[in-house]
């Protein structure tokens, strides 16, 4: 009995050291493996996800900002950039993917190559040295929209009165910055995440006049000609543009050929008139040809 016990004391001794001989291995292995998905992950996050090399346009855009991007009474996003990056997209041979993004992100969601691009009335005046633009593609203005019967004509009539714009807006980069003397003027400037709420508090009563684009403006005067007016002198003028990762020049390259075919070809006219009942003008396209 206690030799015999003792054999099986051995066998046991050596099956554990045999098991943790194989257990260093087996680590060594899954440590050597986590490394090399660590590694791996790693380069993902730092290699570019350009669509000329990718041959995917991921493009990021507000779902509330109509009509360059909005959810449509189907209950699917569309709107005037979203099928210009569509059309662009299929000339290319690219698969396009439309992201609505938080837009206080899209920087962030840029730099880790979630979306490779920003389009949907995108300003590009002031961010030239964050991002690589296309060439500029419309016009558009940063004006202010009180309640019809407001008895507000004038940028001056805003003293004392509360107004709203969306957060990093182009608008409230103007008001916060070559406007700012306006600005001290107001009771308050507030800020919000999109501008359909920020007209429901206008119409609400809740504030007095909402900063935004004209192609806002137009929108929503469009959709309640009875209860809103645009005051005459706009904030700032400017041009919407594409906007890519820093350095990525090939992607904004052939975005402007391709533009520029649309406009020749007549595509650009028929999608503005697509949008015109929210107030987009094919008058306000100004890519016509090609910068060198």
């Amino acid at each position: 009995m206690k030799r015999s016990t003792k054999v099986v004391a051995l066998a046991a001794a050596l099956a554990l050291s045999v098991g943790m001989l194989a257990g260093c291995t087996s680590t060594g292995g899954s440590a050597s493996s986590a490394s090399s998905s660590a590694s791996s992950s790693s380069a993902a996050e730092t290699a570019p996800a350009y669509a000329a090399q990718t041959g995917k346009l991921i493009v990021g855009f507000d779902s509330a900002y109509p009509p360059y991007g909005f959810v449509g009474d189907d209950g699917q996003y569309t709107g005037f950039d979203l099928d210009l990056a569509t059309e662009v997209a299929q000339r290319n041979n690219w698969e396009v993917q439309l992201e609505a993004i938080d837009w206080d992100a899209k920087d962030a969601l840029l730099g880790q190559g979630s979306i490779n691009c920003i389009w949907n009335g995108f300003t590009m005046e002031g961010r030239e040295a964050d991002y690589q633009f296309s060439q500029p593609y419309m016009l558009n203005e940063q004006v202010v929209v009180v309640k019809k019967d407001a008895g507000i004509g004038a940028l001056t009539d805003l003293a004392g009165k509360n107004v709203i714009t969306q957060v990093d807006s182009a608008a409230l980069e103007v008001l916060e910055g070559d406007q700012s003397m306006l600005t001290e003027t107001f009771a308050k400037l507030d800020q919000i995440g999109d501008y359909n709420n920020a007209f429901m508090q206008l119409e609400s009563g809740m504030v007095d006049a909402v900063a935004c684009d004209l192609s806002i403006a137009a929108y929503q005067m469009a959709a309640k000609p009875d209860a809103y007016v645009m005051i005459e002198e706009p904030l700032s003028a400017e041009h919407y543009a594409v906007g890519f990762k820093l350095g990525d020049e090939e992607t904004a390259s052939l975005v402007n050929s391709t533009l520029l075919e649309m406009y020749q070809d007549g595509t650009i006219e028929k999608l503005c008139q697509k949008y015109a009942e929210y107030g987009l003008s094919f008058d306000n396209w100004v890519l016509k040809e090609a910068v060198s």
